[in-house]
């Protein structure tokens, strides 16, 4: 018998550039204590702990864990690319409502250093290795373009080649997650920027200028999920709930489709929201409010699509109609996205998630959406891995 799950606590620290952040344990166990603290739940009450990261080393969810006490109960160390911090929060909602724990804890950080993402290991195979293979048959490689670019950047082209968009509405994504950043104190970037400027920035991979790209980013984030019986026994608000969530992973449509769009994991994406919506009788025009990975604004738009919240080929309408902000059919990334708000790898789906519990409660201030009863929450990692997220307002 499946147990409602009801998020209890959150907690973000202020995203930074690599080299102006704290250490990641320091950074860690700020962000969980933050976590604990909105909760008014001790650590000693925490009976499982899953920390997310991706450049680090083992057992450093332990260092950051044991900051904040010294309790014995398991923790878990998890990197799962881009979509560690939803995976952390994926198991510690599944052993609450499985009924294994009454109270978990989900953690991510990353220290990041500047520059393009890179592979810590060159005396093995990559993991990446049939993604980029694939990759380089469908466009080739460029040696002078960060790899991740050109995944997505080719994902962007193959979505224009059948689709017949224009360059520059990728850009207006880049506009949009400014506009909404600017209302975030805790994001990187929070300075406007005109379409102009986005379109007249370095080009990094086509279609997509520099201002379409998620900056390295440094951070951490947290939640503690608990069943409805350990929130009523302890006073815990109980208005916002994990709904539904589903994981998935790629399939063979990944690499037999010869579509960059598949390649970085529309299907995946697909699936994963079919599976949500079906799991909570619901449809995706019943959303309020969206965190979607936005690594690149070519990803956020595909993504659109994936999760349904416009139909297959409709993308730059719903774009340019303004159907994806205030005022339009469902306000995406209000929080900035990972455009704006940043990226730092393992804490960014724990991020999203303190952002979509702060819209439920009607906690985020400026960037509140009016009104929002469902939020929808969308994580992506190549390699790969896929989760989304249903939570419920009370």
């Amino acid at each position: 018998m499946k147990r409602k799950v009801i998020v209890a606590g959150v907690g973000m620290i202020p995203f930074s550039k690599p080299g102006k952040s704290e250490p990641y344990l320091v950074m860690g166990e700020r962000a969980a204590r933050l976590a604990l603290d909105d909760a008014r739940v001790p650590y000693a009450e925490v009976q499982q702990a899953y920390v997310s990261y991706v450049y680090g080393d083992s057992t450093a969810g332990q260092a950051a864990i044991y900051r904040v006490g010294l309790t014995g109960v398991p923790v878990f160390n998890l990197n799962n690319n881009c979509s560690s911090g939803s995976s952390a929060l994926f198991l510690a909602r599944q052993a609450v409502e499985s009924g294994m724990v009454e109270c978990a804890l989900a953690l991510g950080f990353e220290q990041m250093v500047p520059g393009a993402l890179k592979g810590a290991y060159d005396d093995r195979p990559s993991p990446m290795a049939r993604f980029a293979e694939e990759m380089t048959t469908l466009q080739g490689f460029d040696p002078a373009a960060p790899r991740a670019a050109q995944f997505f950047g080719g994902a962007g082209r193959d979505y224009m080649k059948e689709h017949g968009i224009r360059a520059d509405t990728f850009g207006r994504i880049s506009v949009k997650a400014r506009q909404h950043a600017a209302r975030n104190p805790m994001a990187v970037f929070r300075d406007t920027v005109t379409l102009d400027e986005v379109m007249a920035a370095p080009t990094v991979f086509e279609p997509m200028t520099r201002l379409q790209c998620c900056p390295p980013t440094c951070g951490a984030a947290a939640a503690v999920v608990c069943s409805e019986d350990f929130a009523r026994r302890h006073g815990i608000d109980t208005t916002v709930s994990i709904a539904a969530q589903a994981m998935t992973t790629d399939t063979p449509s990944t690499f037999d489709s010869h579509d960059m769009r598949k390649v970085v994991g529309y299907d995946m994406t697909v699936a994963a929201a079919r599976q949500v919506y079906e799991a909570a009788g619901i449809g995706p025009e019943d959303i309020d409010v969206v965190e979607l990975h936005d690594c690149f604004t070519a990803n956020e738009l595909i993504t659109y699509e994936g999760l349904g919240l416009t139909p297959e080929g409709t993308a730059e309408k719903f774009i340019l109609e303004g159907d994806n902000t205030y005022g339009g059919r469902v306000v995406t990334n209000p929080s900035g996205g990972l455009l704006s708000k940043g990226h730092p790898l393992g804490a960014t789906g724990l991020a999203q998630c303190a952002e979509l519990t702060w819209q439920l409660r009607g906690q985020a201030d400026q960037r509140q959406v009016e009104g929002a009863r469902l939020a929808l929450q969308h994580n992506l990692g190549l390699g790969g891995a896929c989760v989304v997220t249903l939570y419920q307002r009370a």
